[in-house]
């Protein structure tokens, strides 16, 4: 089994041959890339950490960094940046880019496998504590890791939107499924309530998308 996948964005060859022989014989799954250019033909949703080099010729490595932030689809995963460049000021901006880790070359291979599990480790458990999570069983919803409290029917709405991404549900669906006993529920019912959850789970009320005269759905 797979310990991760990881990109390798450098453009000195023999180095980034290196680190892909050592990595994969430590059980990472790797792929690499002789330069920005190069990785962003790649299918970059898939891996979990990115090795990028700094300096390289044409796009550099903090402007690749800065790209995988500001896409939805790669903003999640790790960045280490392996470098030359060793000042504080260079560290500072790798760090404010979003990296998560910044080695100096030259490095030891030992030292560049104990940052990345590291990394991968601080970045595994941020994954599973962020976001909205609703459990049937114990009926409580979770943001961010925390207990959030809601009184049935929101709880009801909330868990039929994030346990059906995608779907939009019709004011109607939603006062059935929520509402099934035979009881007189105007549709400004459904809204009320979508409002008082939006402003419970924030940050994440935007993830409750609405289509005009129509419903509402959930959309990470």
């Amino acid at each position: 089994m797979s310990k991760g996948k990881i990109l390798i964005v450098d453009d000195e060859e023999t180095l980034r041959e290196g680190l892909q022989t050592y990595l994969e014989m430590e059980g990472y799954e790797t792929d690499s890339a002789a330069s920005s250019e190069d990785a962003l033909k790649l299918d970059l949703k898939t891996y979990d950490l990115f090795l990028l080099d700094i300096m390289m010729s044409g796009m550099s490595g903090k402007e690749l960094a800065a790209k995988l932030k500001a896409n939805s689809d790669t903003s999640h995963a790790a960045i280490i940046f392996l470098t030359a460049k060793d000042s504080d000021d260079d560290m500072v901006s790798g760090l404010k880019i979003g990296a998560d880790d910044y080695i100096a070359k030259p490095y030891s291979i030992k030292n560049v496998l104990a940052r990345i599990e590291a990394v991968l480790r601080r970045t595994t458990m941020r994954t599973t504590t962020q976001g909205v999570t609703c459990d049937r069983n114990s009926l409580t919803c979770n943001v961010d890791g925390s207990t959030v409290i809601m009184p049935r029917k929101e709880f009801e709405i909330l868990s039929l939107l994030v346990n059906n991404p995608g779907r939009i549900f019709t004011r109607e669906e939603i006062m059935h499924r929520v509402w099934p006993e035979k009881v007189v529920i105007a549709d400004r019912s459904v809204d009320v309530h979508i409002t008082r959850i939006r402003n419970k789970i924030a940050p994440y009320g935007k993830c409750i998308i609405s289509r005009s005269g129509y419903g509402y759905g959930w959309q990470d």
